[in-house]
């Protein structure tokens, strides 16, 4: 045979949309128990969301390629490509590491030396490191090269997780059959000056945040918060209330007290109060309660019973 040929036909085992049927977890062993080796679903706890792995972060080679094209059909996962001479990729691999354990399951990574492992290179295209890819769904999504800062880092993983939802991967890794454990503040800084009562430095952090990743649910709900805390600074509610109670026509009086009944203990009656004056208003009055009813939905959260009316009744107060 040509050597050419050969080489050919050795590429084709490792390309992407080749492996992509081949090693896949099953729902289910034979015994019809969930758990198993690596890549399986099934955890601690019998989690049909959690998937079995050696750890977080790992080096993979040709040999054990397959099981993490697997393990991508329910957690994305991040490949790494480096070399022991790179020096961009000692910078660059540190990072990714920490940040990938920080996510608390919800990706891995997986460590590729191009040097021992050329074929694998040859599979991704990739003709200079370091280079950073990932695995949803067995097919390759291309991230970023060279060393980038950690900010950075974590905005294309961010976006990584939004793309791998979209496409219905969202479950989580399990290490050694223990469950993971729970990621830390996806924003730490701004986290700690909201914790502070420095709500001008938490906006300012969550608005950076956003910025670098528009769908980061963490920062739109951390400035949520930083905006109410700001908002209600030396108020005090009882009395923002009142005056909300004493004149309903006045906007802001509302906005004010619904804050204070959102902080209280009251979001129903907060809720109430803002979409009543939405029936009655019309142009930036209206469209400043409106912003105002969604900037406490974000602060409460989706789940919460009194969102889910409200969401509702403001849909009909402005259709």
């Amino acid at each position: 045979m040509d050597p050419s040929q050969e080489n050919s036909q050795q590429n084709q085992g490792l390309d992407l949309s080749a492996v992509r049927s081949k090693n896949l977890p099953t729902e289910q062993q034979p015994d019809g128990q969930t758990g198993g080796p690596a890549g399986q679903p099934g955890g601690a706890g019998q989690d049909p969301n959690a998937v079995n792995v050696p750890a977080l972060v790992f080096d993979v080679d040709e040999a054990s390629f397959n099981d993490v094209v697997a393990i991508s059909d329910r957690v994305p996962v991040v490949i790494d490509l480096w070399a022991e001479w790179c020096e961009p990729c000692k910078q660059l691999s540190p990072i990714i590491e920490r940040l990938v354990s920080s996510y608390g399951g919800r990706l891995i990574l997986a460590k590729v030396d191009v040097d021992a492992n050329p074929r694998l290179q040859q599979a991704f295209g990739v003709q200079s490191i370091p280079n950073v890819v990932a695995i949803v769904k067995g097919q390759p999504v291309p991230l970023f090269q060279s060393a980038l800062p950690e900010p950075q880092v974590k905005a294309y993983l961010d976006e990584l997780l939004k793309l791998a939802g979209e496409n219905g991967v969202t479950g989580h890794a399990v290490v050694a059959g223990a469950e993971p454990e729970p990621a830390g503040p996806a924003h730490p800084e701004a986290e700690e000056a909201l914790s502070k009562g420095d709500f001008d430095t938490a906006e300012s952090l969550f608005k950076a945040a956003l910025a670098a990743s528009p769908a980061d649910d963490e920062a739109k709900f951390g400035l949520a918060r930083a905006g109410l805390g700001r908002r209600l600074i030396d108020q005090d509610p009882a009395q923002l209330i009142a005056a909300a109670d004493a004149n309903p026509r006045d906007i802001e009086a509302a906005k004010a007290a619904a804050d204070a009944e959102v902080v209280g203990g009251d979001p129903a009656h907060a809720f109430t109060r803002l979409i009543a004056l939405i029936r009655t208003c019309a142009g930036d009055e209206k469209e400043s309660l409106r912003l105002r009813v969604l900037e406490l939905f974000e602060v409460l959260g989706a789940d919460d019973p009194a969102v889910a009316k409200a969401r509702t009744a403001l849909m009909r107060a402005l259709f």
